[in-house]
Parts: structure tokens; sequence; C-alpha cells
């Protein structure tokens, strides 16, 4: 291996994965706050409902994710990886150029599509239940992100590059500059207590441009990092080159699971728009956030870290230090999922009405049935990256045309009114969440018999036993600090969270280590560090 490949790889896996987590809460932090300010300087209701914001994000988050995002990591980063183990920079550069220059070509004119066709788009596929006025809104608002994709696809492109080289940093940070632009817009457009909308009154439409600003903001701040990486792009395509066509044909797969994933958005959020209009839609969105803020935090924010690992041990031809590498990461993930799930679904009412800011009964209701999406989307990160390191993106997408298609038809008959309403569409997640990660993990023993093997069963019914000491703990916090009817603002909702959080956490992490469990011992071992470093004295 060329020496240049180590150094690039400054952090740790485990230093690397607290640097994400670290970032993702932060962002998280910054989104639910995104959220509730939106809620707080916008109606959920009426002409100016928030339903049109959530629905105008659909379509090019369609475009996106299906054309761009497949081949801007688990497509990519492999092939790059293979390139990087031969020391050959100036492949990697010259692969990230030809793939750069395709997407924004292709990206370019899907924005220019969405801005054309951004009203049709909105009445007959999105928001049929939307009334005029939020169809106006979510027009603008459409418009105004309908470059977004492209700008996104520049930022994958340079993000992939840079964790092929173990720089995480930047890639970490940037989102959390379009959180921000967001969050000024919610305040500068607010139109709520008397304010006009601001200095060119769009009101809800002005979240369009901060989101516009936003993504642009982001892709300066990563291309700052990328400086220091020497990158060369070239003005070319390399259609000749066979690693070009080896991402080319991964690509497809990739895009069309990811396409998949975002048509069951649109349809959901088509649903919603028909049970109630905007509110309907507002109310979903925000438990759709609220659910997806611990699947990003240890899930994806995880899993990132571990991936180029994954692809590192392929690329040694080591394929024994890969299942090693795997399991150690999935235990975690199960370790930290399950404590995650209970406290999300013990505190779904404090954190409803934390981001609704007023009771919200209907968003407490549709989290409480994510809350087992939440665990299976935290194994589900690393399960499809099991299949991506191994170049397979074709495995991950029939089992999710198998399951989309399942949950499809889930949420239509488990969201009629006679049925579950709109929460249909949460319990439809979470059943489709937990079929697909069982498929997948057949489908893993089937092609390595030795993967899952007693150490790691023994290991997840120890977790498993210790789940229940940790419902027993939320149970007992729950009776003691109720969430009252007068219960408002961050200050009294944000101290009744953070005890039951931190006594529920405490009860698990102490209770690991009574059991013996390995995933605790590094915690117990830097504190221990921490507890018994000598100070140095100066005299």
């Amino acid at each position: 291996m060329n020496p240049s490949v180590n150094k690039s790889h400054r952090l740790s896996l485990t230093n690397t994965a607290l640097l994400l987590v670290a970032t993702t809460l932060l962002g998280q932090v910054l989104g639910f706050l995104r959220t509730k300010l939106v809620n707080g300087n916008f109606s959920a209701t009426g002409p100016g409902s928030t339903g049109a914001y959530f629905a105008a994000f659909t379509i090019p988050d369609f475009f996106f994710f299906t054309l761009a995002a497949g081949a801007l990591g688990v497509a990519f980063m492999p092939v790059l990886a293979d390139r990087l183990h031969k020391g050959d920079r100036k492949g990697v550069w010259d692969l990230s150029s030809s793939l750069m220059n395709l997407l924004v070509i292709v990206m370019a004119i899907v924005g220019i599509i969405i801005f054309v066709f951004a009203k049709p788009l909105v009445t007959h596929i999105v928001g049929p239940g939307l009334r005029p006025p939020q169809v106006h809104n979510a027009v603008i608002i459409m418009r105004f992100l309908a470059f977004n994709p492209m700008l996104f696809t520049l930022s994958g492109v340079f993000n992939g590059v840079q964790q092929t080289l173990g720089r995480f940093f930047f890639y970490a940070v940037a989102p959390l500059f379009y959180n921000l632009s967001i969050i000024i817009s919610a305040l500068v457009f607010s139109t709520r207590a008397g304010h006009t909308g601001g200095p060119w009154h769009l009101g809800l439409a002005g979240l369009g441009l901060g989101a516009m600003i936003g993504g642009v903001l982001q892709l300066i701040v990563i291309l700052i990092g990328l400086l220091k990486t020497k990158f060369r792009w070239q003005p070319k395509i390399l259609w000749h080159s066979k690693d070009f066509q080896l991402i080319l044909r991964q690509l497809p797969p990739r895009s069309l699971d990811q396409g998949m994933d975002q048509i069951e958005n649109i349809v959901e959020t088509n649903i919603a728009s028909r049970l109630g209009g905007g509110a309907d839609i507002a109310y979903y969105n925000n438990a759709y956030i609220l659910y997806t803020a611990p699947v990003l935090l240890i899930g994806t924010a995880i899993s990132t870290a571990a991936f180029p690992r994954l692809n590192q041990r392929l690329s040694q031809g080591r394929p024994d230090l890969f299942r090693s590498d795997f399991l150690k990461v999935l235990r975690v993930l199960i370790w930290l999922g399950m404590p995650v799930m209970i406290i999300c679904y013990f505190v779904r009412g404090y954190l409803a009405r934390l981001i609704f800011t007023t009771p919200s009964p209907q968003i407490a209701l549709i989290f409480g049935y994510l809350t087992i999406a939440i665990f299976f989307r935290i194994i589900y990160s690393l399960v499809s990256r099991w299949f991506y390191a191994q170049k397979d993106t074709k495995t991950p997408l029939f089992v999710s045309v198998f399951t989309i298609g399942l949950n499809i038809i889930l949420a239509y008959s488990l969201s009629r009114k006679s049925s579950y309403g709109i929460a249909g569409l949460a319990l439809a997640q979470s059943i489709v969440a937990t079929v697909e990660v069982i498929i997948l993990g057949i489908i893993m023993l089937i092609r390595d018999h030795k993967l899952f093997d007693k150490k790691f069963w023994g290991g997840v019914a120890k977790i498993m036993s210790i789940t229940g000491f940790s419902i027993a703990a939320g149970i007992i916090m729950i009776a003691l600090f109720p969430l009252g009817a007068n219960d408002h603002g961050i200050i009294t909702l944000g101290a009744k969270l953070l005890l039951i959080v931190s006594v529920v956490f405490s009860v698990h992490i102490g209770m690991s280590g009574l059991f013996g469990l390995e995933e605790v011992q590094p915690l117990f071992e830097r504190a221990k560090r921490l507890i018994l470093k000598p100070i140095k004295l100066d005299y």
C-alpha cells in the first residue's frame, strides 16, 4: 500500500464516529430548532399552512436522491478506495471529475424541469388536497429549490472524495450552514406576532429562499475542505474508463433504490394532503423529522464513519477483518438503538409539544408508531453498506422494490379514516422497516454462513436482557415526571426530557457493565483515564 494512503486516514474509526455523532447531534439540534421556528412563525392550518413548505421539498428531494445520491456514496466510494489503495490519486481526481461533470449536466436539466413545471407537480403529484393559497406558496418554494439538487450533487461528489481520503470534518459541519440559513429565513419572513413577512413580504415562501442560500453556503464550506486535498478538476467525462463504467453500472440499482424511497415519501405526502390538507402534511412531517433525527445521529453517522474502513478491508483482500469490523459496529448500533427506541416511545408527547410549541396529540400519536422503525432504520443504515462495500447495489434494490410496494399498499389501507388515519402511514413505515432488515439479514446469512456467530448472538441476547431494565426505568421516570397540561417551553419540557433520558441511559450503561458487554468498555476506560489521570503541576 502507498504510504500516502495511511496518512490520509488520520482519524481512527472511533474518533471519526465521535466527530460525526457530535456534529450530527448539533445538526439535529439546529434541524429541530429550524422546524420549531417554522411551526412557531407560521401556521399549520389555513392559507399559509406549513404543509405547503413540507410538500415543496418532495420533488427536488426525489430527483436528487434518485439521480445523484446513489452514486455519491455507495456506488462511488468503493471504486475510489480501490484507486487510492493503489496510490493512484490522479485516478481519484479523474473519476471524481467525470462523475461530477455528468451529474451536474443532468441535474441542471432537472432543475429547469422543476422550475418550469412546479405548479402541475404540486397540484397533481404531491399536494392534490392543498387549497389554492397553499398551492401558490408550495410552487414558489419549489422553484427556489429547483437547483438545490445540483448544488447537493456537487457537494456530494466532493464529500465522497474527502471521506475516501479520511477527511470528515467539512463533510460533518457543512449541513449546519444549511440549517442556519433556513432558521434565519424563518425569523426574517415570519407571519406571526404582527410581522408582515420581511422586506420582500414573501412570508412562508421565504423559507424556500433560505433553503436555496443554505445549499450555496453548504457547497462553499465543502469546497474549503477540498483545498488541502489538492483536487484537480478535469473538464471531461472518461466514458471509456473501466472504473467509470463500473460506477455507471452500479448507479442505476442504487438510484432506483433511493428513488423508491422518495416515491414512498411522495405517496405519503399525497395521502396526507387528501386526509387533512396542509395540516396533516405538517403533522406527519413534524413526526417524521423527530423520527429521522436518531436514525441520522446514530445509524447514518456511525455507518458513514465505518464505511471507508469496510471498503478498505475488502480492497486489502481481508474478508475476515471485514466481517469482524462489521459485526463490531452492528452490535454497537443494536446496543445504542434499543434504549433510543424506548426513550423515543416514552417521551413522544414531550418531543411533540417541544417541536410544535402547542399541544399536538397528532404528532405524538404518529411518532409513537414510528419508534419501531427508528430501531430498524438504524440497523439498516449499516446492513445496506454490507452489500454496497461488496459493490452489490442490486440486492438492496430488489428488496426495496418489494418492501416499498408493501409500504404503499399498507399506507393506503391503514391510513383510511375507518382505520388508523394519518397514523397509519407511520405504522406502515414500522412494519416495512422491520421486514426489510429481516430479509436482508437472511440474504447476508445465506452468503456468509460464518457472519452471525455465537459471540454475536450472545451479545445481542445480553442487550435484549438489559432492555428490560431500561423499559422499567422509563416507566418509573414517566410516572415521576408526567407531561402536564401546562408544561410548555424549552426549560420546563427540556428539564423533564433531560432527567428521563439521563436515567434511562444510565441504567442501560450500568446494566451493560454488569452484564460484561464489550460495547460499554470504551466508555468505562475513557472515564477511568479521565478520573485517574494525574494533574501536572508547575512549580
